[in-house]
């Protein structure tokens, strides 16, 4: 994708409109700073500012992310490229992605889990001291019961952050 591209096309289209940046960022709840970071290619607009600029203007997102108008019988095409080099550029894939939520719940709860050993490790030892066999065997259980739980929330804050964009990020 050509961000110097897109970003001329976007500066076109908001002269096309007698706006200025000010004013366009004022109807589109942003800055003028981030207007003129679109337009200069800096920064590629989010989804949801695509969205909107696309109705503005009477276009689509690819037509956006193309940097130019397309003609209807191109659209398709045009569609198909598009996807495959937003596809290709990503600086994320699926994987990365979630390897990434997953490393990222894992130091947000480090001392959730340090807390969850020294406790089983606590409950084993006053077991061997005490010899209370008992103990032993429920620490265990407790302690496998723990690690499931911990991971079910793991995997259930990795979905969450993986699928559900309509939800506020972490």
């Amino acid at each position: 994708m050509d961000m110097q591209r897109i970003g001329s096309f976007l500066a076109q289209l908001r002269k096309e409109r007698g706006l200025t940046q000010e004013q366009l960022a004022q109807q589109l709840g942003t800055s003028n700073k981030t207007i003129s970071r679109w337009e200069t290619g800096t920064y590629l607009p989010p989804v949801e500012m695509l969205q909107l600029l696309s109705e503005m203007h009477g276009l689509t997102i690819n037509e956006l992310l193309q940097g130019e108008r397309i003609e209807p019988d191109k659209q398709l095409a045009a569609a198909n490229e598009t996807i495959a080099q937003v596809m290709k550029e990503s600086p994320f894939l699926f994987k990365e992605r979630q390897a990434y939520w997953q490393r990222k719940w894992t130091a947000d709860h480090r001392f959730d889990m340090v807390l969850l050993i020294v406790l089983a490790l606590v409950v084993q030892v006053l077991a061997i001291v005490l010899v209370k066999p008992a103990w032993a065997t429920a620490g265990a259980f407790l302690t496998m019961a723990a690690v499931m739980i911990m991971n079910n929330r793991k995997a259930d804050y990795v979905e969450h952050h993986l699928y559900d964009e309509n939800l506020p990020q972490d």
